[in-house]
């Protein structure tokens, strides 16, 4: 496993290249990308729908290998880690916050926040306190025991931002999280990622939509496969 010699990025991708396919056929995702995210910033990657950012997104969340180029999170070069090795980074140094929720219907906000915990080894107490801990920063500490079908959608995003935290990991990998959310749950879901970002958490934000990206520090912008630098002024320009 090699490890790269300075760690001023939390995430550092170098050529990185993604094609599906083989000859006439082949599709060009993403283009020799570099991209390098330091920590405690908060970055909004925007870009049409086939523009190549989800594929970036899998990349990043080593859910996707790359073609070509390299990928180091927290100083480790990701393609020389095994897919056991892969899982826990997954678990332990990525929180993923998806626009569909993705909670267990018929569990308590409680039990769907412990979930990573679990599969992290930690013992039933343990897991009681970081996640009633993880609720409490996101303003749920009194609905701990409500399921999803008695939260807003708006709450039920937060449940999902606790159990993405609930591990204390590296980055914040958020896909669309307001996709499914009206105006004011919207405002109430951005809030908490401006305060996040505020306590110092790396975020890394995909979206479609420039309002949205413009509540980063950084806006990428993904267009055929390559990745530009735009400012949040600039990002409605997109």
């Amino acid at each position: 496993m090699t490890v790269d010699a300075q760690v001023p990025h939390v995430l550092d991708v170098r050529g990185l290249s993604k094609v599906y396919g083989e000859g006439e056929t082949a599709v060009h995702a993403l283009r020799d990308v570099d991209f390098s995210v330091r920590r405690g910033e908060y970055v909004a990657v925007i870009g049409q729908s086939g523009s190549g950012k989800s594929t970036l997104l899998n990349v990043l969340g080593c859910l996707d290998a790359p073609t070509s180029g390299r990928y180091f999170l927290e100083g480790l070069d990701v393609a020389q880690l095994d897919e056991r090795q892969q899982s826990v980074m997954r678990n332990r140094q990525i929180g993923f916050v998806f626009q569909a929720f993705n909670l267990i219907p018929r569990t308590s906000a409680l039990a769907n926040v412990e979930l990573p915990l679990i599969y992290a080894g930690l013992g039933r107490r343990r897991r009681r306190e970081r996640a009633l801990a993880a609720l409490e920063l996101v303003g749920l500490h009194g609905r701990s025991d409500h399921r999803p079908n008695e939260l807003s959608g708006g709450q039920q995003q937060r449940v999902a931002v606790a159990r993405a935290l609930v591990t204390g990991p590296a980055l914040l990998l958020a896909d669309e999280p307001t996709g499914n959310l009206d105006s004011e749950s919207t405002t109430d879901v951005l809030a908490l990622f401006d305060g996040l970002h505020r306590s110092g958490r790396t975020i890394v934000l995909i979206t479609h939509d420039d309002e949205v990206a413009a509540r980063a520090e950084r806006v990428v912008v993904v267009r055929d496969g390559r990745l530009t630098e735009a400012s949040p002024r600039r990002a409605r320009a997109w």
